[in-house]
């Protein structure tokens, strides 16, 4: 083996050392541990947060470039979408009416 190979190894070891430390800090302490109040709090917004991230930027861009037209199923789509979710606060009604919408403009029109 060359150096190159032993350093991968060490540094694949070293992550998986540091791994296990970060995860089980919780569990090797004997004292009962709890979050602030500041960060349980934050931590209620995180996965709204996360669902954005990925589902804001397919809804307004296409290849990376904002859309240049009003002409595009998705944004008709997801308007639908969140009207429908305001209106009876329930995931599978905001899918159902979003795809509802979509498929015509999409299969249809060609949007």
């Amino acid at each position: 083996m060359s150096g190159t190979d032993w350093w991968t190894l060490m540094v694949i070891v070293g992550l998986a050392v540091v791994t296990v430390v970060a995860r089980s800090f919780f569990f090797i302490s004997s004292k009962s541990w709890q979050l602030p109040h500041w960060a349980q709090r934050g931590l209620q917004y995180a996965p709204i947060a996360a669902l954005s991230a990925v589902v804001v930027p397919e809804i307004i861009t296409v290849q990376g470039d904002l859309i240049g037209t009003w002409q595009d199923a998705r944004l008709y789509a997801a308007f639908v979408g969140v009207a429908a979710y305001f209106w009876r606060r329930d995931v599978l009604i905001t899918i159902l009416a979003g795809m509802a919408v979509y498929l015509p403009l999409r299969l249809g029109l060609g949007w």
